[in-house]
């Protein structure tokens, strides 16, 4: 063998059993935690404040109503397998009850975020009286969840706790700006004119924080997937026409036929408006994180009725 021919080889050899070295000290996605969270609205959030050292699997497709969807029987066995599985829970995952209750049993670690709230009940509607589950549209909130949620993730074997620290740290800091934002930009709308009307009763949290009242829902009940009768509709366009209400909000997550023909029976002018309430959406969608959901919200919600 040359020795040009032998150099080479051995350069070779010793570039292979670097990258053998610099493979095997390089975590993998295998390597890595798993942490299973049901919606994208809380796999968003686990995802800033995890960062690179654990694997976030979300359940919940962009676009997807939540009191709907269902997973594969490969991502149920999955689910299985987690580190830390994070829900939503107070009845949100209705079609994923089941899995989520299976891993339970079979001692995965939860990590339930209503249960870190200061929990609302529903106070009209078929589900008045019982727990509402839409705690994310109160910043506020969301920074209960993320206090308790923070610890949590730094506890995930292999995780750099001070990394994770530093990230709950940051992203609190931005859920504190948020809800001084949102406090700002709604005394922008006059008291009287702040009545909010959307497909379901999803901001019992958002009116409690901010003052708005609920003057009704399409659907009077806190899922989508119940179903409004005449008498019902009649009565919410009646609410409409009393307390002058010159936007209802249809959920982007929903069909808007139904807020479309409710604006139509009213005597007066009343604009249909479209929110991110319940899922964040694809890439472009315009409410691809929870921060940017958050703030495109407030600011259709000032220009829906701030006029």
């Amino acid at each position: 063998m040359t020795r040009r021919r032998a150099g080479v080889l051995a350069a070779l050899l010793s570039a292979a059993v670097a990258a053998s070295v610099l493979s095997a000290c390089t975590p993998t996605a295998d390597d890595l935690p798993l942490v299973v969270v049901s919606t994208n609205i809380l796999g968003d959030v686990v995802g800033e404040l995890a960062g690179d050292d654990v694997e976030v699997m979300t359940l919940m497709r962009p676009d997807v109503d939540p009191h709907s969807f269902e997973i594969s029987a490969q991502d149920a066995a999955r689910l299985r397998t987690a580190d830390l599985l994070v829900t939503n829970g107070l009845g949100l995952e209705e079609g994923l009850q089941q899995h989520l209750d299976a891993a339970a049993a079979e001692g995965v670690d939860r990590f339930v975020a209503g249960e870190s709230i200061d929990v609302l009940d529903y106070a009209t509607g078929d589900a008045a009286g019982t727990p509402d589950p839409h705690f994310w549209t109160d910043p506020a909130r969301m920074i209960d969840v993320v206090e308790a949620l923070g610890p949590r993730l730094s506890e995930l074997p292999g995780v750099d706790d001070a990394a994770v620290d530093a990230h709950v740290d940051a992203y609190l800091a931005e859920l504190r700006q948020l809800d001084d934002d949102m406090s700002a930009a709604f005394e922008t709308i006059p008291a009287p004119r702040r009545a909010l009307v959307t497909n379901h009763h999803v901001f019992g949290y958002l009116s409690d924080r901010f003052g708005f009242r609920v003057v009704g829902a399409a659907i009077p009940g806190g899922t989508t997937l119940a179903a409004p009768s005449a008498s019902d509709l009649a009565d919410l366009v009646s609410a409409i026409e009393e307390n002058d209400v010159a936007a209802v909000f249809a959920e982007s997550s929903s069909p808007d036929r139904l807020m479309h023909a409710l604006a139509q029976e009213t005597d007066m002018h009343v604009d249909v408006i479209e929110l991110y309430t319940e899922s964040l959406t694809a890439e472009g969608g315009g409410a691809e994180d929870y921060l940017t959901m958050m703030r495109e919200n407030t600011q259709r919600i000032v220009t829906g009725l701030a006029q």
